[in-house]
């Protein structure tokens, strides 16, 4: 079979790009992957988080957290499904027992790019 990826093949390997970014603290990663009216909902803060519309937004909020250096980011489990993808996550910041968030991403992609990504935290 040639041609262009299957949706559940090209979800994935966008997710694994998105991911690579905040684990190698690469923003450039994150510019060829998502779609101009691009979604995003942060878990925070609480209740109801904070919701960024449009590339440049999107691009900026998470640019700054794939930036950071002083953080590692883990990727626990990953499923796709067509265009959608879950993936459970661990960010640490610090060498203590409590420096740690775990959290869920929960994505869709639109052409082969991110057009919605909702996030959640165990708090």
């Amino acid at each position: 079979m040639t041609g262009a990826p299957m949706p559940d093949e090209r979800t994935r390997e966008v997710i694994e790009q998105f991911n690579r970014a905040f684990r190698q603290h690469d923003p450039g990663l994150l510019r060829n992957i998502l779609a101009p009216d691009c979604l995003l909902e942060n878990s925070g803060p609480a209740p109801g988080g904070t919701k960024h519309v449009g590339y440049d937004e999107c691009l900026r909020f998470w640019s700054s957290i794939a930036a950071d250096e002083g953080t590692t980011f883990v990727v626990e489990e990953l499923w796709t499904a067509g265009e959608r993808a879950v993936c459970r996550w661990l960010l640490k910041w610090g060498p203590g027992a409590d420096d740690f968030v775990r959290g869920v991403n929960v994505t869709r992609l639109e052409n082969g790019l991110i057009a919605e990504s909702f996030g959640y935290v165990k708090g």
